[in-house]
């Protein structure tokens, strides 16, 4: 690639940024950092009415979150890490706005668009005929100049002056090509051809100074030096006008990538929040106030997800590398990202996965780390040395998913049971087993250097050379400790409890026997 790569992620501050904005971010970050390209954030906020508070500084704090933070983006948001660029900023679209009028006169003054004046009940009144008579309305060649319609195409200039000189609500519309055939080229998709014929006359500019998504979006492509446009295949009907607009201006158009919709775990349809909350799983990467509501929507940071398998499971949600490898740090995401191995069907969604992806970096993670979190979110272990939890934390973390997992997993180390499970009580408790435990008391007892070694070869070898089978002194023995038939390996509980404990609750089961 000759030119710099520059690829940008243009989102709307118009609420929390949906985890299928967070896959077009990751592609767009993984396909700079492989190029050595920038990837800029731009905050597409031109549709004032639709700007919610917070949506901005949430998109940053995600991004980094995520570890994919923007090198040129907003700086004046509360988390930005990036500097601005006096050559291609400012980044937000309303700081903008006084851009892009240049360019929608430039292109009436070219004869490539027009001024139409026609307002929303006239043509909410030409859409109901058309209906009527069984037809679509489409405003372009075909009617643009048959009169019935009010634009500077049927009306004189001195017309078209008069009615903006006395203050007439007017907009831009693209005056699309007639009985031509578009030959587009897609990355993902590869070749695309479109009738012109088909396409209407886009509004690119409104009277009230504000330009469409359309223009802006094509005109700050070109002013931020944007190479490759990747983004969801919601955008690909706009990509034979994006086309046409970069052709009227003469301009060079940056390369495309249109990735595959993210499905339902059905299979069927676009994955929304209404999923997510009828499933049980965030579609969000942080938690989200919703500023009108109060209404609380979870996030994946917050439901106690790694970042790193956040970003591995949604690497994969529409790529793949062509091999079974399936655990890729971000540093391998990079080297190994091509937009070539990215598929054309859906994606579908598999919670399930999510959850496989986050118990694998579990094991990752620092004991000492999880320790500390696991502490800060459970009152009961305030007073408790961290590095004991630590210790815990080692041996349960292997059937952990969450964080949250920990406590029930390893309650029993930090507090005795207070009742026994009924159905493993029946299992383990027999005719004898006040008499074994007993015993095992008194190996406790004498085991002086209280290590897992020691025990185990005590008790064990008692259990052996007593002929006694191990289930019947084990399961006992286990339930005395932890009140259930579940938990790590009892000797590595015994040692951790230390004897007086392990006495204490062996001495406990005893006496309800």
């Amino acid at each position: 690639m000759s030119k710099k790569v520059r690829v940008r992620f243009a989102p709307s501050p118009t609420g929390p940024l949906h985890i299928g904005g967070v896959r077009t971010a990751l592609f767009n970050y993984l396909f700079a950092k492989k190029h050595n390209g920038d990837f800029v954030l731009r905050i597409e906020d031109t549709d004032q009415n639709r700007y919610v508070e917070g949506a901005e500084d949430y998109i940053v704090k995600s991004l980094n979150w995520c570890g994919i933070p923007f090198d040129e983006g907003p700086t004046s948001t509360t988390l930005s890490t990036s500097s601005k660029n006096e050559k291609f900023g400012p980044y937000r679209q309303s700081e903008r706005k006084h851009l892009y009028k240049q360019y929608a006169d430039q292109l009436i003054a070219e004869g490539k668009a027009y001024h139409a004046f026609d307002t929303s009940e006239e043509l909410d009144a030409h859409r109901k005929q058309h209906e009527a008579e069984g037809k679509t309305f489409i405003y372009n060649w075909h009617n643009r100049e048959k009169g019935r319609l009010v634009n500077s195409l049927v009306l004189s200039e001195e017309e078209t002056q008069a009615k903006i000189n006395a203050g007439d609500d007017y907009v831009v519309r693209f005056k699309s090509p007639q009985d031509k055939t578009l030959q587009l080229k897609d990355i993902i998709r590869g070749d695309i051809s479109i009738d012109t014929n088909i396409l209407d006359d886009k509004i690119l500019f409104k009277s009230d100074g504000m330009p469409t998504y359309h223009l802006a979006n094509i005109v700050d492509d070109h002013l931020m030096e944007i190479t490759h446009v990747i983004r969801g295949e919601e955008w690909l009907p706009s990509l034979a006008l994006h086309k046409l607009l970069y052709d009227a201006f003469g301009w060079e158009a940056p390369e495309f990538a249109h990735l595959p919709l993210i499905l339902k775990p059905t299979g069927k349809g676009k994955l929304s929040k209404r999923d997510g909350d009828k499933l049980g799983f965030p579609v969000f990467p942080l938690a989200w106030t919703d500023p009108k509501t109060n209404e609380v929507s979870r996030g994946y940071k917050e439901d106690g997800y790694f970042p790193e398998a956040v970003v591995n499971f949604l690497a994969f949600l529409g790529w793949n590398p062509g091999t079974e490898q399936e655990i890729f740090s971000l540093e391998q995401l990079v080297n190994d990202f091509d937009l070539a191995r990215v598929n054309k069907a859906g994606a579908r969604f598999d919670p399930d996965k999510t959850k496989w992806f986050n118990h694998h970096y579990m094991q990752q993670q620092l004991d000492l780390e999880l320790a500390t979190e696991f502490q800060s979110k459970n009152i009961l272990l305030k007073d408790i040395d961290v590095n004991y939890i630590a210790l815990v934390v080692g041996l349960i973390k292997e059937r952990a998913t969450f964080v949250s997992d920990f406590w029930e997993l390893s309650h029993f180390f930090f507090v005795s049971p207070t009742d026994y499970d009924e159905k493993a009580s029946k299992k383990a408790l027999k005719e004898g087993t006040d008499e074994i435990l007993n015993k095992v008391i008194e190996l406790v007892n004498s085991t002086e250097d209280f290590t897992v070694e020691n025990l185990q070869a005590n008790i064990k070898g008692w259990i052996t050379d007593n002929d006694i089978g191990f289930g019947k002194v084990m399961m006992p023995l286990r339930l005395a400790l932890v009140g259930a038939l579940q938990g790590p390996d009892v000797f590595n509980i015994m040692h951790m409890i230390g004897k007086v404990e392990t006495v204490k609750r062996i001495e406990a089961l005893v006496k309800t026997i």
